[in-house]
């Protein structure tokens, strides 16, 4: 019996991981909205959210860079045919400079490996439509294309 549960979750595990789904990340939700804070300055994220200084952040993760409808992004944003998994938004939220160069982002990253694994979870929490959705739950709808 625990042989086939075992295997059985091997099983389901795999088909989440090969199925194109972005991969959640392993931090906190609410502690991320309380790391957001430093983000909201630029950012906007959930209902109602426009562009400001940054762009709309719903359904950022598993979105290509650069194509969220209305917001005029750099060249360097455009060009760098990133898509924002998981791993990248680790990569980019330590230090933007180092993934973009040339992003117009000024922010300097978060130092804290918690803090990053803390508000890409944060972020997951909100489909390409602002929707809240349920922690580790697959987003509802695809991020917006650019018009």
């Amino acid at each position: 019996m625990k042989f086939a549960l075992g295997l059985s979750l091997v099983t389901a595990a795999g088909l989440v991981m090969g199925s194109g789904l972005p991969a959640a990340a392993a931090g906190d939700p609410a502690a991320g909205a309380n790391v957001f804070q430093k983000c909201r300055v630029c950012h906007q994220i959930g209902p109602g959210a426009q562009n400001a200084v940054g762009p709309v952040l719903n359904g950022v993760v598993g979105r290509h860079s650069g194509i969220y409808p209305g917001y005029s992004y750099s060249d360097a944003n455009k060009k760098s045919g990133i898509v924002w998994t998981v791993d990248v938004l680790q990569k980019y939220l330590k230090s933007p400079q180092s993934v973009v160069h040339g992003t117009k982002m000024m922010f300097p990253g978060l130092q804290k490996q918690s803090d990053i694994d803390n508000v890409i979870a944060y972020l997951q929490t909100f489909d390409a439509k602002g929707n809240p959705v349920k922690p580790g739950a697959a987003p509802a709808a695809a991020a917006p294309a650019a018009k």
